[in-house]
């Protein structure tokens, strides 16, 4: 038997419904379903950075019966976790998400599936630097189509960058449409709308390094 990854280890507190990992997870998935909800296009497309084993959007999908109307991209760099989220797509039927293993710091891995109308930042922000998160939010615009919803998450350990990255989306063209920091837990998650113009991909370069 193959050993873990630290990466995939990682996903352990997913078993308990009560961790706090669980927890943000669902917070992630009802803003996922409100997009949806709102949402009446018949084709929308999504992409998730450093996506893990998929849990929150193919969790959202699985039990969605318009889940082809989105056309999604998983971008996640450690190959265990790849096969798993591919075995959750398969296991739930899900044809229309590709799970790319790809490092989701270089632009090279956007090319053909951005501008998105969801982008999915959950666990990027707490494990790249400060600088590679002002970074990152500033390239949004490259990611985004039109209207797009972004959903990140970000510790709030001291020092707490959350107010910082509240601005910069702000500065880069979003409008905050919630932000949850439950007090008996560190992590928070933010839902912002992208109002401003969409700016075309440049084909190479590096917006963050995730710590591994």
């Amino acid at each position: 038997m193959t050993a873990q990854s630290h990466w995939q280890a990682w996903h352990e507190p997913y078993a308990d419904e009560n961790s706090p990992l669980s927890r943000r997870l669902r917070l992630v998935q009802q803003h996922i379903v409100s997009w949806l909800d709102q949402r009446f296009d018949e084709r929308l497309t999504a992409i998730s950075v450093c996506a893990g084993q998929g849990h929150d959007l193919i969790g959202v999908l699985a039990s969605r019966a318009d889940a082809q109307r989105v056309r999604g991209t998983l971008l996640e760099f450690d190959s265990g976790n790849v096969t798993a989220a591919q075995a959750a797509a398969n296991q739930a039927g899900i044809s229309n998400i590709v799970i790319r293993q790809a490092d989701a710091g270089q632009l090279s891995a956007y090319a053909g599936i951005v501008p998105a109308d969801l982008v999915l930042m959950v666990g990027v922000f707490g494990n790249i630097s400060d600088a590679d998160v002002e970074r990152t939010v500033a390239a949004l615009p490259r990611l985004c189509a039109e209207g797009a919803t972004v959903i990140w998450t970000r510790t709030r350990r001291d020092p707490d960058l959350t107010p910082a990255v509240r601005e910069w989306l702000r500065d880069a063209g979003f409008v905050e449409q919630a932000f949850h920091a439950p007090d008996d837990v560190q992590f928070s998650v933010g839902v912002h709308r992208f109002e401003g113009s969409p700016q075309p991909l440049e084909p190479a370069g590096t917006i963050f390094t995730f710590r591994h």
